[in-house]
């Protein structure tokens, strides 16, 4: 059966998760409160300080051979599980929440001490400063000579605001997931150079006393700005602590070798949640990027006033997003990263990837994202709910992919790394929100419909799933000629009823 995207489907799949939303509790976060576990419909009001953390030599790692081959990928996936498991110990120890560990970047939030202890903002900017300084301190004793593992070089972005703690889970990956300024600008500081060490927004600059600068992305704390930061936060535990811990945990729970085989596709029947170092895939495939634009600026406008209706916008698009992807198009949802879908796709057999066919499914899918994303705003317009300028990038790769759990049992953290995993979010992010992208691999291996529905930018303005369908298809390629013969079909009952009942006359018709 061809892929494909149908709007009656859409429609009925939006309508039933804006009913899921349609009573939404918004609460101020206090201290008896959990982040695990939080109901579809309801949002924690959380003042916290949120640091991103960088592995700036992730690509590095993934170039260690000429080949993306199967060596680099476990020697890649061996260096972020023991840094990982180091970070992951200094969060627990230091009273801070992880919120997510996607590839090469961490994202922890500080929300103790609470607001009703005194200077509680400025506690918590230096704590997360001096938290980000012992992932650095740390980080630079975990690599592993004997195993070609790295120290890892860490570039560290702070901010410090309100957002909205929502649920991220979905089918057993329930976690929580910050909507807002803080955790938006911290993650673009820890993104925004090569350059080493930590880097505060000039809001959290001015909350510990600093002055602000013209470029908070260009000036790194000062060793003596750091120090100060630590003397106050006074963490219970030191380096050296850290990493004997660490060492002595890898003795006892050994991460082991990595050992990959292949998913049969449907990509979209993998189940993550058993995976592990020895039980992890690879394959060639695409990775897919679909980042909802001006959604933190839509979240600035609408969190003092209309919050309900943010947390009902933010789970109708990503729900919908999630269907199109892993139900028309049978692709596998990696995680949503904030208001951005990672997805990989896949055609073939157990055996082999089928390339042209999955790079042309992925422009479909791209398509009907674009497609879905749009009927999704309409509907939530027609139910008096703003949708300011809410846009949709897109962007995807092909090569070969990894999917596995990192982590000891019991908090294992997915992760899908590879060079096309880096390069489809590197094409999403050259996006506007009318644009889709795709990566000079998965171009240069699409029929001729891919590459001319592109252009030599490869790059597309507008490409919803109509447009995919009917480009690709004068172009001779052969999934869309068969989605347009599936929707042809489909609609021919339709037709055919119409067309009898025109020529019928008027007594005569039902």
């Amino acid at each position: 059966m061809p892929k494909t995207w149908k709007r009656d489907r859409a429609v009925g799949h939006i309508e039933k998760r804006l009913a899921d939303v349609k009573t939404v509790s918004v609460v101020d976060f206090k201290r008896e409160m959990s982040l695990e576990n939080i109901a579809v419909n309801k949002a924690y009001r959380m003042d916290a300080v949120h640091l991103y953390a960088d592995i700036l030599n992730l690509t590095d790692m993934l170039n260690v051979t000429n080949e993306e081959g199967v060596t680099c990928h476990k020697r890649t996936l061996r260096f972020l599980n023991q840094h990982y498991r180091a970070v992951h110990r200094i969060i627990s120890r230091c009273d801070a929440h992880r919120v997510d560990f996607h590839n090469q970047r961490l994202h922890a939030v500080v929300y103790k001490p609470y607001n009703a202890e005194n200077d509680a903002e400025a506690r918590r900017v230096r704590r997360a400063v001096a938290i980000g300084q012992l992932f650095i301190d740390v980080l630079k004793q975990t690599g592993d000579d004997d195993e070609h593992i790295p120290d890892a070089k860490l570039r560290i972005g702070i901010d410090t605001g309100t957002a909205l703690a929502v649920n991220n889970g979905r089918n057993g990956g329930r976690e929580p997931l910050f909507l807002g300024q803080p955790a938006n600008m911290a993650a673009k500081l820890s993104g925004a150079g090569q350059r080493k060490g930590i880097f505060l927004t000039n809001t959290a600059r001015e909350v510990i006393g600093l002055d602000a600068v013209d470029a908070p992305e260009r000036v790194p704390l000062t060793n003596e700005e750091i120090e100060a930061c630590q003397d106050d936060a006074d963490l219970p535990v030191t380096v050296d602590q850290i990493v004997d811990e660490w060492r002595a945990d890898l003795k006892n729970n050994p991460i082991g070798s990595f050992e990959f085989s292949r998913p049969t596709p449907p990509l979209r029947n993998l189940d993550i949640s058993v995976l592990t170092p020895g039980n992890s895939r690879r394959f060639e495939g695409v990775s897919m990027y679909a980042d909802i634009d001006n959604f933190t600026a839509y979240v600035a406008n609408h969190i003092d006033d209309d919050a309900e209706d943010v947390v009902r916008v933010f789970h109708v698009l990503r729900s919908e997003l999630d269907r199109v992807l892993s139900s028309d198009f049978e692709g596998r949802r990696v995680r949503f990263i904030g208001d951005c879908l990672h997805g990989i796709l896949m055609e073939g057999t157990s055996q082999t990837t089928h390339e042209q066919p999955t790079i042309s499914t992925a422009t479909l899918c791209a398509g009907a994202l674009r497609s879905s994303f749009e009927l999704a705003l309409e509907v939530l317009q027609d139910e008096g709910i703003e949708i300011d300028d809410l846009a949709l990038a897109i962007g995807f790769e092909y090569g070969p992919m990894t999917v596995t759990r990192l982590g000891l049992k019991g908090d294992r953290v997915r992760c899908s790394v590879s060079r096309g995993v880096l390069a489809g979010e590197d094409e999403q992010r050259r996006c506007d929100g009318t644009e889709t992208a795709i990566g000079p691999i998965a171009y240069d291996k699409g029929t001729d419909g891919v590459k001319n529905a592109f252009g030599k930018n490869r790059k597309v303005s507008g490409l919803d799933y109509n447009e995919a369908v009917e480009s690709l298809a004068e172009d001779g390629d052969t999934a869309a000629k068969q989605a347009r013969a599936e929707a042809y079909s489909a609609a021919a009952p339709a037709i055919a009823k119409a067309a009898d009942v025109s020529v019928r006359p008027y007594a005569e018709r039902p």
